[in-house]
């Protein structure tokens, strides 16, 4: 069986490699398309994804077809007809499939996507799961169809959440579970053993993308909905808050429990003390914020006291736009 794969991020990567590492049991890596390069960093300079890096490694010894097209349009098409595949495998491309490009395949294509489908259907299941609190997600690996995420579901595995996840720490979990389900899933699909389940479209939820001004901290919110969001926004867009005329990022926090403070009602954002384990504390609209890394603007990211050490008259500030 040839594969063409789909994927663009890092959380695509070991899926990646999971492919090409079936060559020895009759399935063939037969490209990879992925996004075109895009400016990075400072200098601005275009880079290539992290799934067209990891590519360049492993193709070190035998050529593999690298398709980064701007748009999926009749050159891409015909470039990736070329490939002869038999079977689309897509992680986080990025793009959508249209007919024409799906009919190029003549056992279709799959899917990897990190949600407990029809939960969270979208661009960002996984800060989703984390904004929302919930205690248990998954990863699912559907067939392609006509409308984004809802194709018929091939395998589906749950797994719990502590509470302390991260986008990033959590993208990691599920970049190594996706690699570790889907070698079983292509064997099924080559052997026809693998059976669809169509999913409830009566029970989907969905998900946007995420935009760099969500990460405003509105300290009007709740103390654990904002350790939600910043453990969802991190690695991007972080979550952001004021401090005088100054952006300041606040990178991680915990909620502490009512009990664990007896200090005087104050305004949301206002800046109460310091616990000598948890770190700076911060009231919210309902409860108390602890913050334990910080970081201004230009500047580099600091344990809480560290901060302080640099940041004079902080104690009793109120922070955001309302200072």
């Amino acid at each position: 069986m040839r594969i063409l794969f789909a994927g663009s991020p890092a959380i695509a990567v070991p899926s990646l490699e999971a492919v090409a590492s079936l060559s020895g049991e009759g399935f063939t890596l037969a490209g990879l398309l992925t996004k075109a390069d895009t400016p990075k960093g400072r200098s601005g300079k275009p880079e290539p994804t992290e799934c067209a890096a990891a590519l360049g490694a492993m193709a070190a010894a035998q050529p593999i077809p690298l398709l980064k097209p701007e748009k999926l349009d009749n050159a891409a098409r015909e470039q990736a007809a070329a490939l002869n595949a038999d079977l689309l495998v897509s992680f986080a491309y990025g793009k959508i499939f249209g007919p024409q490009f799906l009919a190029l395949f003549p056992l279709g294509g799959i899917n990897i996507h990190p949600s407990l489908l029809p939960q969270y259907r979208g661009a960002a299941p996984i800060p989703a799961a984390i904004l929302n609190r919930e205690t248990v997600t998954g990863i699912t690996i559907q067939r392609l169809a006509a409308e984004m995420d809802c194709g018929d579901i091939l395998v589906q595995e749950t797994m719990p959440l502590d509470g302390r996840e991260t986008t990033a720490s959590l993208s990691g979990i599920m970049a190594k579970k996706a690699a570790e389900l889907l070698p079983a899933a292509l064997r099924g699909i080559a052997g026809g053993t693998l059976r669809a389940t169509p999913q409830d479209h009566a029970a989907a939820t969905y998900c946007s993308l995420i935009k760099k001004e969500d990460g405003l901290i509105d300290w009007n919110r709740s103390a654990a909905e904002l350790d939600a969001q910043i453990r969802a926004f991190d690695p991007w867009p972080l979550s952001w808050t004021t401090h005088g005329e100054l952006q300041l990022f606040v990178l991680k926090a915990e909620p502490l429990k009512a009990e664990s403070t007896d200090n005087a009602p104050a305004l949301p954002g206002q800046v109460l003390g310091k616990d000598k384990d948890k770190g700076i504390l911060i009231q919210t609209g309902d409860g108390i914020l602890a913050v334990s890394e910080l970081q201004y603007r230009t500047k580099k990211a600091q344990e809480w006291r560290a901060f302080l050490n640099g940041a004079r008259n902080f104690m009793g500030v109120r922070l955001g736009n309302n200072n």
